[in-house]
């Protein structure tokens, strides 16, 4: 076999350029791990859908192209702006020269810190200028095959939580009720239960700072801002960040237009002393039976220069500190991490906490830009196969400002992460819930590329209506087929059956190619719906849409900075889940099928509804 590259071939530039800690304390070591087999390359009209068999004990794949058979190999870059790797099979490649052939081969990857394993066996594909593009998807009615995974309601990101308690901001909106509202959408529409408790420390919310000397704690600020979350139904994880400057180290070593201090406590009693105050206010204040379903994370991104000015051992310091901290003052109380860039760190935390008999209730990290990586077999090799594995960082892109964040494209990209994620995590947490977001300063015109489902004035973005739609398929899934061109890879279905009766299918055609996100007429398919097992009865369909000209409020914005009073009102009018085509009534045919056919351009979604009609 052909060695594939190192592992930090699973990374890009960005990662590098943020400053990946290379300081690491005893990394924990990963298996070696044979090349996929086989693989298979299909050629399709403007991509080439690439399937391989899993390997056991795989975190994920990096797929690689090349001019010809025997390389040189390269990563190939979706321009993500984060991971190279996936975590299944297929993979459609859309990044290739149309109508000529290249070379693909794919390597599994243990662990993001580890290196890559040897590639496969190279075949041949070639994306097609021309031809038919139909996709054929048959749903059977009659066959539940289990319960659908949620992971987008258990958290949701957001801005660290002092916005809060802020007036008038960007837009002359109001920033904290703007933002409470946010929450409430996202728990109402979404199904989302908790909210990530960002930077509960930063100086902003004034828990800390020394006289003569001696600590002092006020939580008094804390306490307003977990007031107006809890109002709005959710809880928080906690996130144990950022370091407060009287306790810190280096005051100087900051990040962020609001000064983040970044870098560990000159005192680790004293933050102990604090993390372990802030328990007990918490539960003194709101109740201990409230604070057990709350969580609590530490740190945010420690394998980043810019988020940890320390290395990986300083990291685990303040890891045990903190574990050991809230639960001194409640053992039932659930802590974990290492809330980490690009899934870094996962390996070594699980070996340390081993090693060091610290409890890991959960194992938090971040990506974007693709479908989460499969941590299960990482935790089951330090024998915790059951640990919750929450994603509390996870989007279409790492970049504020990028066009995509506001897009059609990102839709069907959150669908496919989404339904990737469902049933091998816990949690997959959009980040964040609203464009009131000031890391980088304050938004100056309503569509800047935020990182929000919700624009600033809580309009819903076609990200926000795909989480939506998922959230409005049945509790249980139905069993599937798809066959044609870019079948599991551009073009994914997801069925299920609510407990009245009603049938939900979700279908979505898109790229995880950034290169494409104004769309591609090559891409855009035909997609034939055949349902089995309906029975007798008619059904009124409906079918709803997001793509570039429906459920996609930019479509209805002509520019400039800021709406008047006469667009806002055009814009929340605008503010909705739209019909493809009117709802119509259809018979199934004698043996109980119904079959469907429509257009699925590049990027969309659609949710087709059957409802059964009344019988008289």
């Amino acid at each position: 076999m052909r060695e594939g590259p190192s592992g930090s071939s699973a990374r890009i530039a960005w990662f590098e350029e943020a400053g990946a800690q290379t300081e690491r304390n005893r990394p924990a070591p990963a298996p070696d791990l044979p090349a996929p087999g086989e693989v298979v390359a299909t050629s399709g009209r403007g991509q080439v859908t690439v399937d391989w068999r899993p390997v056991d004990g795989a975190a994920g794949y990096v797929v690689h192209r090349a001019a010809a058979a025997d390389g040189p190999w390269h990563a190939i870059d979706n321009r993500s702006g984060d991971l190279l790797a996936v975590p299944h099979p297929p993979y459609a490649d859309t990044t290739g020269e149309r109508g000529v052939s290249a070379w693909y081969a794919v390597a599994a990857l243990p662990s993001i810190d580890a290196p890559v394993g040897p590639i496969s066996e190279a075949v041949e594909g070639r994306p097609a200028t021309t031809g038919d593009a139909l996709v054929s998807v048959g749903v059977d009615a009659g066959a539940e095959v289990g319960p659908v995974g949620r992971p987008w309601r258990p958290i949701i990101g957001s801005e660290h939580l002092a916005l809060l308690l802020r007036g008038a901001g960007p837009g002359g909106h109001n920033v904290g009720d703007e933002l409470n509202e946010a929450f409430r959408i996202a728990r109402a529409e979404l199904g989302t239960r908790m909210v990530r408790a960002h930077a509960i420390f930063h100086d902003s919310l004034g828990v800390y700072r020394e006289r003569d000397g001696q600590p002092v704690h006020d939580f008094e600020r804390v306490d307003a801002a977990l007031e107006r979350l809890l109002e709005t139904g959710l809880r928080p994880v906690v996130e144990l960040s950022f370091m407060p400057r009287d306790l810190a180290s280096d005051p100087e070593r900051t990040v962020f237009d609001y000064v983040g201090i970044i870098s560990p406590p000159r005192d680790l009693g004293r933050w102990s002393e604090l993390v372990a105050g802030l328990v007990r206010h918490v539960i003194d204040r709101f109740g201990r039976d409230e604070v057990r379903t709350w969580a609590f994370e530490v740190w945010n991104e420690p394998n980043l220069r810019v988020f940890w000015s320390a290395d990986e051992a300083a990291y685990f310091d303040l890891y045990d500190a903190s574990v050991r901290a809230v639960r001194s003052v409640d053992p039932t109380l659930r802590v974990g991490g290492p809330a980490t860039a690009a899934v870094g760190w996962v390996d070594d935390l699980l070996a340390h906490v081993a090693e060091a008999d610290v409890p890991l209730d959960f194992v938090s990290t971040h990506t974007y830009g693709l479908p989460p990586l499969d941590l299960r077999p990482i935790t089951a090799r330090f024998g915790q196969s059951d640990l919750p594995l929450w994603w509390t960082e996870w989007g279409v892109s790492p970049k504020h400002g990028s066009p995509i964040n506001d897009s059609a494209w990102a839709a069907p990209l959150v669908c496919r992460g989404m339904r990737s994620a469902a049933g091998r995590l816990e949690s997959l947490a959009y980040w964040v819930a609203s464009d009131h977001f000031v890391e980088l300063g304050e938004p100056e015109r309503l569509f800047h590329g935020g990182f929000g489902l919700l624009t600033i004035g809580n309009l819903r973005k076609p990200r926000f209506w795909a989480i939506r739609i998922l959230e409005l398929l049945g509790d249980r899934e139905l069993a599937t087929t798809i066959d044609g061109d870019g079948a599991g890879g551009l073009i994914e279905v997801w069925a299920t059956r609510h407990d009245d009766g009603r049938l939900a299918i979700a279908l979505w055609n898109g790229t995880i190619d950034q290169s494409k996100a104004d769309g591609d007429a090559l891409l855009d398919r035909t997609v034939r719906v055949t349902v089995d097992g309906l029975g007798q009865g008619g059904f009124r369909i409906r079918h709803r849409r997001v793509d570039a000209s429906h459920s996609n409020i930019t479509a209805h914005w002509d520019g400039g900075d800021w709406p008047d009073e006469p667009a806002w009102d055009r814009l929340r009018a605008a503010d909705r889940l739209e019909e493809l085509e009117p709802e119509r009534v259809v018979q199934p045919s004698a043996d109980g099928t119904l079959e469907l056919e429509f257009e699925l351009a590049m990027p969309s979604v659609s949710l087709i509804e059957l409802l059964p009609e009344p019988t008289t």
